[in-house]
């Protein structure tokens, strides 16, 4: 991914952040999922720039090297979405457009909600907001069946085990998977991604975003201008769900259906999520 790496102190943890575009560009803040890093916004970074857009893309909590605390509870959506906010405010953003995927779109959905002055407009990517996720899952078998895997994440040291062996080939064919049958992720992005979760306490760390999972945690209705990008191969998020998701926003709301693209959208259709940003973007 193009630009510069920047290490940025958020109080003891330090963050590995890519920045692009130019100085004066309005902020774009692009948070990835699991189990990616930033360079996952490499095809989709550079069309933002190119539209003035300056964009940054941390490797979140537990990716980036120098911020992996070992305590499960650092990793619940409150403290994830705190930290987001003082990753801002150390990268000197008051205010970013920003955008999130996979498990970065929870923490977007989160930060829109309980954090909206620092929020300027907000595009979810695959994961709709978390009260119409967990709708789903209370009363659609199909989205029940589709979140099994998350049984596995959460149990310590096997999940490691299972997702590492055999030089990561679960890991590997969850990451080039899809209904579709094809991956929209290039091999070399996926040995990268493999290579950063395979260093120690790295994986366990990312993990850890699953095992600090809460039910107890209510995230309210957002009222930032919003765009949720859903694609129909998506193998861990359902139409019920993503349909739910409008239910959950005050503001102005636009929902974007990808045909024929698995869950892997910033890789398969960069193209398609850049201009569902900027659109978002020039509107908000």
């Amino acid at each position: 991914m193009p630009g510069e790496l920047l290490r940025t102190d958020v109080g003891d943890l330090t963050f590995d952040v890519r920045v692009d575009g130019p100085e004066d560009g309005r902020p774009v803040l692009l948070l990835h999922g699991f189990p990616e890093t930033s360079a996952s916004w490499a095809a989709v970074s550079p069309l933002l720039t190119q539209a003035g857009l300056r964009t940054y893309a941390p490797d979140q909590l537990g990716y980036s090297p120098g911020a992996r605390p070992a305590d499960v509870d650092a990793y619940a959506m409150q403290n994830l979405a705190q930290v987001t906010a003082d990753l801002m405010t150390a990268l000197e953003i008051p205010v970013a457009d920003v955008v999130g995927h996979d498990w970065g779109a929870n923490v977007a959905w989160t930060m829109a909600a309980w954090h909206p002055d620092r929020v300027r407009s907000l595009t979810a990517v695959s994961v709709p907001h978390p009260a119409a996720y967990t709708a789903a899952f209370r009363i659609d078998p199909e989205q029940k069946e589709r979140s099994a895997y998350i049984r596995l994440f959460w149990q310590q040291g096997k999940a490691e085990e299972v997702l590492l062996a055999d030089d990561a080939r679960r890991l590997r064919r969850m990451l080039q998977g899809g209904q579709q049958g094809e991956t929209g992720i290039p091999p070399e992005a996926v040995d990268e991604y493999v290579a950063v979760l395979s260093a120690p306490g790295a994986l366990t760390a990312a993990l850890n975003w699953y095992r600090a999972m809460s039910s107890d945690i209510k995230v309210d209705k957002v009222g930032v201008p919003t765009t949720y990008v859903w694609s129909d191969g998506d193998v861990a998020i359902g139409r019920t769900a993503a349909e739910a998701c409008e239910e959950f926003v005050t503001g102005d709301y636009r929902f974007v259906e990808l045909p024929g693209v698995t869950h892997w959208i910033p890789e398969q259709a960069p193209e398609q999520l850049a201009r569902a940003i900027l659109d978002r973007v020039a509107t908000s």
